[in-house]
C-alpha cells in the first residue's frame, strides 16, 4: 500500500510542477497590460526551465543525503515564494525574471527529481512504464492551470499579478502537503552499477552513447517547447479564437501526459535506440500540420500529437539512462542529461517569440522545430548502440 501512496503523492506534487507549462496563458495580458513581449516572455519561459535543469544536479545529491520529504519540501515552499514574489512586481520584467524564472525554477528543481527517483525505487520491474506515471502529472498540470487562469482571468476578470498569487499560494500548498507521503523502501533491489561505475561517473558523462542520449534530450524537448512556449499566440495567428487556442493548452497537456504513459512502455518493450528514434520521428512528422491545415478541428489534433510526441522525452532517456548504467548512478547521470532539455528550454522559447515578433507570424519557427527533430532521428539511429549493456556489480 505504502509504495501506492507513495506514487500518488509524486503525481500529485509533478501536478503542481507541470503547470509551468501554461505559461502561455499568461502571455496575452502580460502583453497587453505590461508591455512585456512575446520574447521576454519566452525567456522568462526558458529561464525557469534552465534553472529547473540545472537545480536538480545538487537536487539529486540533497535527495540522498537528506531524502525526498525534506526536498520535496524546500522545492514547494521556493515555488511559491517565486510566484508571490512575481505577484509584487508591478509588471517590472526583472521581477518576474526573478520570481518565475529563478526562484520558481529553483522549486521545481528541487521537487521533480523526488517522485521520479522513489518511483522507480519502489517499482523496479516496470521503470519505464512507472516512470511514465509518475510524470504524466507534469504533463498534465497544465490542464489544471490553464483552467484555473482561465477563470481568473477571464471570468472573474482578475489582473494576472494576483492570478500569480493565487496559483502559487494554492499549488504550494498542495504540493508541501504532498511531500510529506513520499519515502523511500529499505532496499531497492537494484545494485546495477554501483560498485564499477561510481569511481567512473566523469567517463560515463563523456561517453558516446551518454552525449546521444543529451543530443536526442536536447532535440525533442527543443521542438516541443518552442511550442508550448507560445502556444497560445501561436494557436491564435492560425486563426482559433481565444477560447480555443487556451483549449490548445489543455489538448498539449493531455498529449503530454498520456504520450508520458504510452511511451514508457514502448520503451520497455523496444528499447533504447528505437524508442529514442521513434519519438524524435513521430514528434517532427507531428509539427508539420501547423504549416499544412486552417481546420480548427486538425489543428486542436495536431496540438494533442505533439503534446504526445514530447511527453515520450521525458520517460525513454530516463529509463534508459537507468538500463545502461544503473538505478544507483541515475540521481547524478540523469540531472546531468536534462540540461539539455534546460537549454533547449532557454533557447526554443525565445527563437519561437523572437522570430514571432521579427517575422509577425511563427511559420519559420515551426520549420525549425520540426527540421531539429528529424535530423537528429537518423543520426542517433546511426551512433546509438543498438542495446543496453548494464554495467554489472
Amino acid at each position: 500500500m505504502t509504495k501506492w501512496i507513495v506514487l500518488c503523492a509524486g503525481v500529485a506534487i509533478q501536478m503542481v510542477l507541470g503547470g509551468v507549462y501554461a505559461w502561455s496563458e499568461f502571455v496575452p495580458p502580460l502583453n497587453e497590460l505590461y508591455g512585456i513581449s512575446k520574447s521576454q516572455c519566452g525567456l522568462i519561459f526558458g529561464v525557469t526551465i534552465l534553472t529547473f535543469t540545472l537545480v536538480m544536479i545538487p537536487a539529486g545529491r540533497i535527495l540522498q543525503r537528506h531524502g525526498p520529504r525534506i526536498t520535496a519540501g524546500m522545492g514547494a515552499i521556493l515555488f511559491t515564494a517565486g510566484y508571490c514574489v512575481a505577484s509584487f512586481s508591478q509588471g517590472d520584467f526583472l521581477m518576474l525574471l526573478l520570481g518565475i524564472g529563478l526562484i520558481t525554477g529553483t522549486g521545481i528543481g528541487l521537487g521533480y527529481i523526488c517522485p521520479l527517483t522513489v518511483a522507480m525505487k519502489w517499482f523496479p520491474d516496470n521503470k519505464g512504464l512507472v516512470t511514465g506515471v509518475a510524470v504524466a502529472g507534469f504533463g498534465g498540470g497544465a490542464v489544471i492551470v490553464s483552467a484555473v487562469a482561465k477563470y481568473l482571468l477571464v471570468d472573474t476578470g482578475m489582473d494576472v499579478l494576483q492570478a500569480f498569487q493565487y496559483i502559487g499560494l494554492g499549488s504550494g500548498v498542495i504540493a508541501f502537503a504532498s511531500a510529506m507521503f513520499l519515502s523511500q523502501p529499505e532496499e531497492t533491489g537494484d545494485t546495477v552499477g554501483q560498485t564499477e561505475t561510481a569511481p567512473s561517473v566523469k567517463s560515463i558523462l563523456l561517453s558516446k552513447d551518454y552525449l546521444l542520449i543529451c543530443l536526442g534530450m536536447f532535440c525533442g524537448t527543443f521542438a516541443g517547447l518552442l511550442v508550448v512556449g507560445n502556444l497560445k499566440p501561436m494557436a491564435q495567428s492560425l486563426g482559433l479564437s481565444g477560447g480555443a487556442a487556451t483549449l490548445c493548452i489543455s489538448l498539449f497537456a493531455i498529449g503530454n501526459a498520456v504520450g508520458r504513459i504510452s511511451w514508457g512502455q514502448i520503451h520497455d518493450r523496444i528499447g533504447n535506440r528505437p524508442s529514442i528514434v521513434y519519438s524524435l520521428a513521430f514528434l517532427g512528422l507531428s509539427l508539420m500540420p501547423l504549416l499544412l491545415t486552417a481546420n480548427s478541428t486538425a489543428l486542436l489534433v495536431t496540438i494533442f500529437l505533439i503534446g504526445f510526441g514530447f511527453g515520450g522525452c521525458f520517460v525513454i532517456y530516463a529509463s534508459s539512462i537507468v538500463n545502461l548504467y544503473g538505478m544507483d548512478l541515475f540521481p547524478r547521470l540523469y540531472p546531468v542529461c536534462f540540461v539539455g532539455y534546460g537549454l533547449a528550454a532557454l533557447v526554443g522559447p525565445t527563437i519561437g517569440g523572437l522570430i514571432a515578433d521579427i517575422f509577425g507570424g511563427y511559420g519559420p519557427a515551426i520549420i525549425l522545430s520540426a527540421a531539429i527533430a528529424l535530423a537528429a532521428a537518423p543520426f542517433i539511429w546511426t551512433a546509438l548502440r543498438r542495446a543496453p549493456v548494464p554495467v554489472e556489480a
